[in-house]
């Protein structure tokens, strides 16, 4: 996972890269713009009424605020670990302050054990260590509470991925993580029930410039502890932009982009390691993933307050 190679993290540029991108970062975010409105339609299938919700890597606060328009009473926490970013999202709460702005590491939330009813989290996880931010979910998440999260999957930016390859092996491109192993890391941190499922998206470009710019604008920089260091020389970077000229299609480079959506309960069992009745077939264990068609399902089931 993140804490491993190939996925260890330099934490201070992933920072000073979301920071730099927070004025910037709107303009540019379509795709996850897109997958944040998706992840926040999915929660129709819940029949939830959360007191507190966080929203965990909340950005410049668009989701925060749709989050708070749904659940009116409930209080509405944007936690992000990126000062600028919360900057802009401050500025979005107007003056009745709709939801509250908390500046802090995923891996080390400032918040009481089972507090929170409902976490969404939109792309925040490839950008930290996933364990540490899964552990803290669940230590911070009430008895049958909610986390639902998106991620990036391996394919993401393959093309680029592809290109860099050929020119040298510095590790130009971010790792992400797979599918299964953010569900074996949600069965691994004791969540009940975790279903998730995969979307591609393909973003395309009239040249690899425009790619490099709006992954610049929103912060989505090479921040891998084992990327090659020092600047890229022109050559390289001539010889990255030509190969990955073999992807072009109908005049436009494409950029694929692999989304992991993911969805889990909080415990659903007490202290004892007693089970809790209302959830048939729920014991925290077993597969790590299973189907959208048994997500709806889930989510079906009517949760006590």
């Amino acid at each position: 996972m993140s804490g491993t190679a190939p996925f260890a993290l330099d934490t201070p540029r992933v920072r000073r890269a979301f920071d730099r991108a927070g004025v910037s970062y709107d303009a540019a975010a379509v795709v996850q713009a897109d997958v944040r409105d998706t992840l926040i339609q999915r929660l129709d299938f819940a029949a939830l009424a959360p007191r507190v919700v966080l929203d965990a890597g909340a950005g410049t606060g668009l989701g925060a605020r749709a989050l708070k328009r749904r659940y009116p009473a409930a209080r509405v926490i944007a936690l992000d670990s990126s000062f600028g970013m919360l900057r802009v999202a401050a500025r979005r709460r107007g003056w009745r302050r709709r939801f509250d702005c908390v500046c802090a590491d995923a891996s080390a939330l400032p918040l009481p054990d089972g507090c929170v009813e409902l976490i969404l989290s939109n792309l925040m996880l490839p950008w930290c260590d996933p364990d540490a931010a899964l552990g803290e979910f669940r230590r911070v998440l009430a008895p049958r509470g909610l986390l639902a999260f998106t991620s990036l999957g391996p394919d993401t930016l393959r093309e680029l991925r592809s290109a860099w390859a050929s020119v040298d092996d510095g590790g130009h491109v971010h790792a992400f993580v797979d599918m299964h192993d953010l569900g074996d890391a949600l069965v691994r941190n004791g969540f009940a029930a975790p279903v998730l499922d995969v979307e591609r998206y393909t973003v395309t470009y009239a040249d690899g410039d425009g790619l490099m710019a709006d992954l610049k604008a929103t912060g989505a920089h090479n921040a891998a502890a084992r990327r090659a260091r020092g600047l890229t020389g022109r050559r390289k970077f001539a010889a990255m932009r030509s190969a990955y000229e073999q992807f072009r299609q109908d005049g436009r480079l494409p950029a694929t982009v692999e989304i992991v959506f993911g969805h889990a309960w909080g415990p659903l069992w007490d202290a004892s390691g007693a089970g809790v009745d209302g959830v048939d077939g729920v014991d925290g264990g077993g597969g790590a993933a299973v189907s959208l068609d048994e997500f709806k399902r889930q989510l079906g089931i009517k949760r006590r307050p």
